[in-house]
């Protein structure tokens, strides 16, 4: 059995300018599963560069609100939403509450740093 705590996962800065908790990945856990989890911050004001993954993505909103900007296309997100990222698509997602914008991400097959472009 693996079960992990969110604050006991070093906290580090992603490609995508976001603050991040890799939970769970092939690479650091010794698991077969084709994705990763990763819980994500954004803060109040803030937002991730422009960017691009190889691999599809999915965000499911724990806290805040934001606009994601995903394709050319934005929409506002909130608790309880999820979005989806088909893999290449442009991608970013910014704050505009007034906390924390918090959430977790899944990436499938796992995410690599030579699969995540930055296109800021």
């Amino acid at each position: 059995m693996l079960i992990k705590r969110e604050h006991a996962c070093a906290q580090f800065t992603a490609n995508d300018g976001c603050r991040i908790r890799e939970l769970l990945h092939p690479k650091n856990d010794d698991i077969a599963a084709g994705f990763s989890l990763a819980v994500a911050e954004v803060a109040a004001g803030g937002r991730t560069y422009r960017h691009r993954l190889q691999q599809i993505e999915a965000y499911y909103i724990l806290e805040g609100t934001g606009m994601a900007w995903i394709a050319g296309e934005c929409a506002p997100v909130a608790r309880g939403d999820v979005v989806f990222i088909p893999a290449g698509d442009e991608q970013w997602i910014e704050n505009t509450g007034e906390g924390t914008l918090k959430f977790a991400a899944i990436v499938a097959p796992p995410w690599r740093a030579e699969d995540d472009e930055r296109l800021d």
